[in-house]
């Protein structure tokens, strides 16, 4: 591997490197009071005056009803619903991806049981909040549903009845929540109700710390979302969203909870804290709905780009497809390989084809690069000559070189324009490999057993930065191929050249230990096919001999 390509993934790296900590420093974690990160009492929002602010839910209407649970049930997740808040999801357990303790992701927990409340304020300044248990309108459980299902609740709130539907889909991970509050809506200050989501979303991931990395919430209006920063010491951070707001959501490396109302409402909110016990960033969201907008989706479930989308609202946003300019790459990275899976069902052998794929399509971009590296390897020995016979006078080594490089076909650029031509590619690949829900639990091969994790064979007892607390395979393999690369360059560069090449070797193979295996199986493969084309299919280039 030539200095110009190792100077490219090194800034690969370094940027990767630095993200973290450049989120760190515009985003800094805060340390809350204990009242706010306890995850006990949700914190729920009320409109004021078209102004939102923060109280603890404290029920504001006597249950005269028990607590009931309702089973649901589909081919994509088994859903316990409960008539606290009028149907509330109590749990949510996705059939189609397992968890790292067993069992299958469950999207619930304790911190954000408390969801979908409905909440408003009323003309004479109360603060209504419906959290109490609603009645329901049927007394059985769906069960496993194969058309949609309603589960119906009404709540007696100013001696009239008010009533909340969920309606759920046999084939999709939406679940339609219509609120029916017209029979109190000369009650609603400025007719507006709050529906919430508390309490984020739960980490699902063995690696907790990129979990972390990922959870955000949003408010989506005029074609840009909003998300709060988590910078107030002591109390959440809020967001008031005001305006045509498309949907809310909350999101953690795999999976959302987003709330899409049936037309734009008039505003939204997101909240954001950490809970320091946990070191977990908590976001609540909520919108402002007008007592008209019935109908709300809940999407609660995974981030596949391809249900995502279908939802037709700009929800796919909020996926890791890399900077705007990587996007268009990143997504057709992402669609290649799902289509492969429908013909090859093991994402390990997709991955193989593809970096072949990738080679055969940047080949003469590398070959251009190699050659060019090889002829300015060839001159290095005239160049030198220059710089000792002109080292006294820059102009004219300056006009020598630039004399010598057109006599002898040598373009200096040659070998870093290809390569940065690649860069998009290796970006949108790293986006690709790092966060798509399709690889997460794919297994390839042997000890490859999870191609979204490091593929470990050895857990240290201890954690060391940047390289993690284990040791992967493909990472050594992977620098193995790099170190041959080196050997099979010219031998006249600089022992200062060869030292630095041997350390890039070395700080790859660490960096890349606590990669996703995905990530490394590609790495390690294009280098193999890269090794391939150098030794059997670039040709020497051709150099013009000296004329003088």
């Amino acid at each position: 591997m030539d200095r110009k390509t190792l100077l490219a993934f090194l800034l690969i790296a370094v940027i990767i490197l630095l993200t973290p900590a450049y989120y760190n420093i515009v985003f800094p974690p805060p340390e809350v009071s204990e009242a706010d990160s306890s995850g006990i009492g949700p914190v729920d929002t009320l409109l004021v005056d078209d102004i939102y602010y923060q109280k603890p839910v404290e029920s504001a209407v006597e249950s005269v009803f028990k607590e009931k649970e309702f089973i649901v049930e589909n081919d994509l997740y088994l859903a316990t619903v409960s008539s606290i808040n009028g149907g509330s999801i109590k749990s949510f357990k996705l059939k189609k991806y397992p968890h790292h303790l067993g069992g299958n992701v469950e999207l619930i927990n304790e911190r954000n049981r408390n969801n979908l409340l409905v909440s408003y304020r009323d003309i004479e300044g109360n603060n209504v909040v419906l959290n109490n248990a609603w009645e329901p309108i049927s007394a059985f459980s769906p069960g496993f549903i194969n058309s949609k299902t309603e589960l119906s609740f009404r709540n007696l709130n100013n001696d009239v009845y008010i009533y909340k539907t969920l309606t759920f889909d046999p084939e999709n991970y939406t679940i339609d929540v219509k609120t029916d509050l017209s029979p109190i809506r000369p009650n609603l200050s400025q007719g507006y109700y709050s529906l919430s989501w508390s309490g984020g979303m739960p980490i699902t991931e063995k690696n907790k710390t990129d979990d972390l990395g990922y959870i955000n919430g949003y408010i989506y209006q005029g074609g840009e979302t909003h998300s709060p920063d988590i910078s107030d010491i002591g109390s959440p951070n809020v967001d008031h969203i005001k305006g045509e707001t498309l949907w809310a959501a909350v999101r953690t490396k795999y999976f959302v909870s987003a709330l899409i109302p049936n037309r734009p409402c008039v505003g939204g909110r997101a909240s954001a804290f950490t809970a320091h016990e946990e070191e977990e960033k908590i976001y609540n969201v909520s919108l402002t709905l007008s007592a008209e907008n019935a109908s709300t989706l809940l999407y609660l479930g995974p981030l596949e780009y391809h249900r995502i989308k279908q939802l037709g609202v700009g929800l796919d946003s909020i996926m890791n497809f890399g900077w705007s300019f990587i996007r268009p790459i990143s997504k057709g990275v992402h669609f290649l390989l799902i289509k492969m899976n429908n013909y090859i069902p093991n994402y390990g052998v997709i991955l193989i084809i593809f970096s072949l794929l990738v080679k055969i399509l940047v080949y003469p971009l590398t070959k251009q690069s190699y050659e060019s590296t090889q002829k300015m390897q060839a001159i290095q020995p005239e160049l030198n000559a220059l710089k000792e016979k002109y080292k006294n006078d820059q102009q004219k080594f300056s006009q020598a070189q630039i004399s010598l490089f057109k006599e002898r076909g040598v373009n200096p650029l040659g070998g870093c324009f290809p390569i940065l031509l690649q860069m998009p590619l290796l970006f949108a690949l790293f986006q690709v490999f790092r966060s798509t829900i399709e690889l997460r639990g794919a297994p390839f091969v042997l000890w490859i057993k999870d191609l979204s994790a490091p593929d470990a064979i050895i857990n240290l007892p201890f954690h060391i930065p940047i390289y993690g607390g284990h040791i992967a395979v493909l990472p050594i393999l992977m620098g193995v191929t790099m170190f041959i690369q080196q050997k099979m360059m010219p031998t006249q560069v600089s022992g200062q050249q060869k030292f630095m090449s041997y350390f890039m070797t070395g700080f790859f193979t660490l960096l890349f230990n606590n990669f996703p295996s995905g990530l490394n199986l590609y790495y390690t493969l294009f280098n193999a096919l890269t090794i391939v084309q150098q030794k059997f299919f670039t040709p020497a280039p051709s150099i013009p001999s000296p004329t003088r």
